[in-house]
């Protein structure tokens, strides 16, 4: 997911996007867990997402006072 991408989404859609990004954490380090899980990479790629969508959405917020 790209910056550009999230920068379009409403704060709605971006808190639904986090409530969605943080269980896809959640099953990921489950997989890892029980040595299930093929791709590490895609750990961090979610956390780095997370990351995104919390700063565009402080972003939002500071515009919005």
């Amino acid at each position: 997911m790209k910056a550009n991408e999230v920068r379009k989404m409403s704060a709605a859609e971006l808190e639904t996007k986090l409530g969605d990004l943080k269980k896809d954490l959640f099953q990921l380090r489950l997989q890892h867990a029980t040595n299930q899980l093929e791709n590490p990479v895609k750990i961090a790629e979610v956390k780095k997402d997370i990351a995104r969508v919390k700063t565009i959405l402080r972003e939002q917020q500071l515009a919005g006072r």
